[in-house]
């Protein structure tokens, strides 16, 4: 259910949004007929952020520091109320969380498994690159609501997922250790094509048309790949 996740407080009156990237942008223009209906999007949108979390939780875990554990955990926490937020939004449309929730709980079990990295460097890379580029997808693609859900859920997702604490984190790994980053550009290459399954998978696509559908999306979809390569770019490596 991929920045998905600046913590804001919702406000009375319905907010009026401004895409926090080109990548955004781009995927409300080119995915808002694709968008699933509001039950799946949100369970499915729901389970990720419960994917997010965990990395983020394993990146605490095995931070070496105080100041690390303390960063990451605060990030971890908006992430975790990011989800109640969208269970809460579930309720709301009279939907049981846990029903709508489940159909993605395989699927997205398994991409954990398969991007959890190997150590605390892979960790961090997985929780920088996989949540930015699911947060800038799925704010995009909930453009695609009804109105008011779709205010609603952006805000949700538009929380402080620790881009700029891993970063820094990764920066200083790099520069201790200027070897790893042939591995982890490595890792980060990797990391993007399961990450792009995912997204793919929350599309609304008419099997009837889905060749033409599938051509119509590769503009935000190259978008989110350009956004994938600055985030590399900023830590120095290759994508």
């Amino acid at each position: 259910m991929l920045r998905l996740f600046r913590r804001r407080r919702r406000p009375a009156a319905a907010p009026v949004l401004t895409p926090r990237s080109e990548a955004v942008s781009a995927v409300r223009v080119e995915l808002a007929e694709l968008t699933p209906a509001p039950e799946p999007f949100l369970g499915q949108a729901a389970y990720l952020a419960l994917v997010l979390f965990e990395n983020l939780g394993r990146a605490v875990q095995t931070a070496p520091t105080t100041a690390a554990k303390t960063a990451l955990g605060a990030a971890a926490a908006q992430v975790l109320e990011a989800h109640e937020g969208l269970v809460t939004e579930l309720r709301g449309l009279g939907a049981d969380p846990i029903a709508a929730m489940d159909p993605f709980r395989a699927g997205l079990d398994e991409y954990l498994a398969r991007v959890q990295g190997a150590d605390w460097p892979e960790t961090l890379v997985t929780c920088y690159l996989t949540t930015g580029f699911l947060a800038d997808f799925f704010t995009g693609l909930a453009a695609g609501l009804p109105d008011g859900l779709a205010e609603r859920v952006g805000v949700l997702l538009d929380v402080d997922h620790g881009e700029r604490v891993l970063e820094a984190q990764l920066r200083t790994v790099i520069e201790q250790s200027p070897r790893i980053a042939s591995r982890l550009a490595m890792w980060g290459r990797r990391l993007i094509g399961d990450t792009m399954l995912i997204a793919r998978s929350a599309l609304a696509i008419d099997a009837a048309h889905a060749e033409l559908e599938v051509e119509r999306v590769e503009p935000a979809f190259a978008e989110l790949i350009g956004a994938h390569t600055r985030r590399m770019d900023a830590l120095g490596l290759t994508a």
